[in-house]
């Protein structure tokens, strides 16, 4: 029996590689002659550079780049130099967990420090960046990354902008930098969100970022402006393109001043895997992630891998931390498998999911083999 495990992670507990190797563990116990293939996945979000670079072999890199509020930090990235290729999140430099939660401040986190990765990976050789947009800190549309890379604002009295995102409703002028050059970039995206309006990157994200509904105006006034004078005097760039408002707009500013390409993060990961030839030669796949529930039909890593595996005829399972909407999603698989119980608490399930993970593949090991 040939089997297949390609889980993303479990938010906040386990990376994807440490949920695969636990499920495959607890097959083997049940299987131990069984030819068990693990494949670590990811969607875009947190963990997506970490898989591919795995994936082609690649290796980590540091370079010295600023957080979300200035500070000067290491941040580490996939170079995989055969392909002349750097993998990146974004949260490396501007991501929520470089702060405390006393920390939020939308109006000041900047995506200077993403910016700088990038030119550090321009300056290695790089060719082609691929950088996944999860877990932001920012709402600045990219402002603080085009900084890095020479872009000068001004705004009407021609007073230069320099870090305020609030400031940017003054905006003006950008002036392009002179000699940049930069790879091919895509964007890896979860989300299908638009830069501005109701559905928009701050005032759906710009609350857990701790974003004041006075902060959510200035912000949203901000970010048209920016999309406004960017769309007239550097590129067109149209504001609602999904994925635009990803990771506080970084998905609008990499395509307006980076020339960006946006694509679902799961298609990404699928290239960079060859995850579609990997399940042909399975007869069944694994996969899974912290919760399932609607969202997971969205563009979702879990979704995705039975999508495919569905289509090549492999009987596909998920092995996740809580299932809801199941009416919804159960049909995507042929048995899901939850770590929660009546008997755990939420604090007991994350404590213990490793040894949980066992013993459920354990337990659908166990059916198979009846």
């Amino acid at each position: 029996m040939r089997i297949l495990i390609a889980p993303d992670k479990f938010k906040g507990c386990l990376t994807a590689q440490e949920v695969a190797k636990a499920i495959a563990m607890g097959v083997r116990d049940v299987l131990p002659r069984a030819e068990v293939e693990e494949l670590p996945i990811a969607d875009g979000g947190d963990g997506t550079a970490e898989v591919i670079c795995n994936a082609l072999g690649g290796k980590w890199v540091t370079c010295p780049a600023h957080d979300p509020i200035g500070r000067l930090i290491e941040c580490r990235y996939g170079l995989i130099e055969r392909e002349k290729l750097a993998v990146m999140e974004m949260s490396e430099a501007a991501g929520m967990r470089r702060l405390t939660e006393s920390e939020y401040d939308p109006l000041r986190a900047t995506t200077f420090g993403v910016g700088q990765m990038i030119l550090d990976a321009n300056r290695r050789g790089a060719e082609q960046i691929i950088i996944g947009l999860g877990g932001s800190a920012t709402n600045d549309g990219g402002f603080g990354m085009a900084r890095a890379f020479g872009y000068r604002f001004f705004d009407s009295e021609g007073i230069q902008l320099r870090r305020a995102v609030n400031k940017l409703k003054t905006l003006k002028q950008i002036d392009y930098p002179r000699n940049l050059t930069l790879p091919k970039i895509i964007g890896a995206v979860d989300v299908r969100n638009p830069l501005l309006g109701r559905h928009g990157a701050t005032r759906v994200f710009g609350p857990q970022k701790g974003a004041t509904p006075s902060d959510l105006v200035l912000l949203e006034k901000s970010l048209k402006r920016l999309a406004k004078v960017a769309d007239r005097q550097i590129r067109r760039v149209k504001a609602r393109t999904p994925g635009a408002g990803a990771a506080g707009g970084l998905g609008f500013g990499l395509m307006a001043f980076a020339g960006a390409t946006l694509r679902p993060g799961f298609g990404v990961v699928c290239d960079a895997t060859r995850l579609p030839t990997r399940i042909q030669t399975a007869e069944i796949v694994v996969t899974g992630e912290g919760r399932l529930d609607a969202q997971t039909l969205d563009g979702k890593a879990p979704a995705g891998v039975a999508t495919i595996a569905h289509k090549l005829g492999k009987r596909t399972f998920a092995i996740v931390g809580e299932a809801r909407d199941q009416a919804k999603v159960s049909e995507l698989f042929d048995g899901v498998y939850q770590l929660r119980s009546a008997r755990l608490s939420e604090e007991e399930t994350l404590t213990n999911a490793r040894e949980l993970l066992r013993e459920r593949a354990r337990e659908m090991a166990g059916k198979w083999k009846s």
